[in-house]
């Protein structure tokens, strides 16, 4: 209430009286931070409304997959400080973002609280919640437009929560937090202290290995430990029995064994991932059987195509008009393409098949063309007993053969993870350049730990960005695609695309959804002037910002560096010899990975 009054007694015209409401909101924001740990757990949503970073969203979270998205406003602290920025401030748009998150505070009763503090089920997910958030948005100033403020805010956080534990403890008696646990949250706290206040200066590296990756490891041991339920849709993509952020298993989005589902064998499983690599690699998917998966997501190229800006159409003249994306880490995604237009890799897979530009196939065609081959055949007619209530091959089984084949390569790591996990060190100039990732350089903004792609805590959503991709390297305008408006029309979805993820970028090249930039140098830049707007475009919804970052020779060095060491570490395979042999004897002419 304090703010409020602030704001309708400041004279906002000056700049005494916005630097007096600034000093209200940092105020105000401590006390938020105080009760973050339980607020942003239980009552997700209305938490957008206290404190959404921005301004309008379209929900694009794991429930997409049961219902369509729709549009969200937000309102809070954060937006209302960023609104202190405009060059014409009016007092009623302030004071509505304001009362907005008072009225947002009201679903926050004492019961709506207690009532699920009954049992300690709640406790240790929302811990996690908060765990989580450490390493990703409490340090990055995601949600904190006066940088200034990240670090004390972040020190008040970790402080009152040790407080929120010493009440747990002494609540429930008989599953605690053990003084292992206690110790290292207060050694984090001590280091914390000992910081600079400047986020910039702040190292983020040893902050998340030394504190709050071990704080993970041991909470998700007491999950297990205590046996404790989830009832929120937010737990819904984390694994309890992963014990690093940095674990592939932390988190899964996708299931790529499809109608293989139920198949736990290894035996079983070897036979589906051999037959789903010659599938790969075969032309027999495209109606003139020569045009293969591989032709295009080229598996030694990190399942991209790094020879070109854009991969030829099917006519073999034109250029597809989007870059094609590497199916390394896709499953780490609840919506895939750039757009986000699929919930499955199956859909996605039989998508591009059928795309009358890309591989133009048939599937009533296709399942007989493949059946045509005694090696198919056979395996899948075997395979059927692993698909209950299937009483045919279909294009299901061979949709699911091929994405559990590539999903096999999304399961190694970096030297970044291995440093992570206390395996081997990392050298100076990488954790230099992950500390400017996560800070000045504003990257941690949109690419979140740990698999640095579009999805952050609770990972249950992919986040769209709008960052003015150019149409070509001299800005003369910008990219004519308009990326997921094409899905879910809006005007916050125009020109928006998936934030992917930035692990093998260097081998992954040419970037952006147009395969517009050639290098990473090229990028960096890019970001550092701006985006779209910062090269002079017109992009009214961008929603990277359009200041310069500032950054130094050296710096843009260091954060390539960063970027290098999340190169994991992947053993290709060698195309098949072969292809299986048809009975059809025109399809016998077909080549591995096809003819263009």
């Amino acid at each position: 209430m304090r703010l409020l009054d602030e704001i309708q007694t400041a004279p906002i015209s000056t700049d005494a009286g916005l630097e007096s409401i600034r000093k209200e909101i940092a105020a105000t924001r401590l006390k938020l931070k105080a009760i973050d740990f339980w607020l942003r757990y239980l009552e997700p949503i209305d938490y957008k409304k206290i404190n959404g970073p921005l301004p309008v969203e379209w929900e694009t979270e794991v429930f997409e997959k049961w219902e369509k998205p729709y549009k969200r406003e937000a309102a809070g602290l954060t937006l209302a400080e960023l609104y202190l920025d405009e060059e014409m401030i009016e007092r009623d748009t302030l004071l509505k973002l304001i009362q907005l998150s008072i009225d947002a505070t009201k679903i926050f009763t004492a019961d709506s609280i207690t009532r699920h503090l009954a049992t300690p089920d709640h406790f240790f997910f929302a811990n996690r919640l908060f765990l989580m958030n450490l390493a990703t948005v409490y340090t990055t100033g995601f949600e904190c437009p006066n940088t200034e403020n990240v670090i004390p805010e972040l020190h008040n956080m970790i402080s009152e929560v040790k407080m929120i534990y010493a009440c747990f403890n002494k609540s429930f008696s008989a599953t605690p937090l053990p003084d292992a646990y206690l110790g290292l949250h207060e050694n984090m706290l001590a280091f914390v202290t000992a910081q600079p206040q400047d986020f910039a200066q702040f190292d983020h590296f040893t902050f998340i290995k030394d504190y709050v990756n071990p704080l993970f490891a041991l909470n998700q041991q007491l999950i297990q430990r205590y046996k404790v339920v989830s009832r929120s849709f937010n737990d819904y993509s984390i694994n309890n029995n992963a014990l690093s952020i940095f674990d592939k298993s932390f988190y899964r989005m996708q299931h790529p064994k499809g109608v293989y589902s139920l198949v736990e064998d290894p035996t079983v499983l070897n036979e589906i991932d051999r037959i789903g690599k010659l599938l790969f690699y075969d032309p027999i998917l495209s109606t003139n059987n020569m045009r293969s998966c591989a032709s295009c997501h080229i598996p030694k190229q990190y399942f991209t195509d790094t020879t070109a800006q854009t991969a030829l159409q099917f006519d073999r003249q034109q250029r597809l008009p989007r870059n094609t994306p590497s199916l390394v880490n896709v499953i780490y995604n609840h919506l895939l393409m750039l757009d986000g237009k699929h919930i499955s890799l199956q859909a996605q897979a039989k998508d591009v098949i059928s795309n009358l530009i890309e591989m133009a196939g048939n599937e009533k065609e296709i399942v007989a063309k493949v059946l045509s081959c005694k090696e198919y055949k056979t395996a899948f007619k075997k395979l059927l007993k692993y698909t209950p209530g299937e009483t045919e091959v279909s294009n299901r089984h061979i949709l699911s053969a091929i994405t559990f084949y590539y999903s096999k390569f999304s399961y190694s790591v970096a030297p970044f993870d291995e440093a992570m996990h206390k395996q081997q060190q990392l050298d100076e100039q990488s954790k230099t350049g992950f500390n400017l990732f996560m800070s000045k350089a504003e990257c941690g903004t949109c690419h979140f730990v740990p698999f640095f792609n579009g999805v952050k805590p609770p990972y249950v959503g992919s986040e769209f960005e709008v960052i003015g991709v150019p149409a070509d390297t001299n800005f003369s305008r910008i990219s004519p695609d308009s990326g997921r408006y094409k899905i879910h029309p809006a005007s916050e979805t125009l020109n928006a695309f998936r934030t992917g993820t930035v692990r093998n970028i260097e081998h992954t090249k040419p970037y952006m959804h147009n395969g517009i930039f050639n290098s990473l140098e090229a990028v960096l830049e890019f970001y550092n002037a701006g985006g779209g707007q910062g090269r002079g475009l017109d992009v009214a919804n961008q929603t990277l910002s359009g200041d310069s970052l500032h950054l130094t020779a050296d710096e843009k060095i260091a954060l390539i560096a960063f970027m290098q060491s999340l190169n994991e570490k992947i053993t290709f395979e060698n195309p098949p010899p072969r292809l299986p042999v048809s009975s059809n004897e025109t399809l016998n002419t077909r080549k591995v990975a096809g003819e263009y």
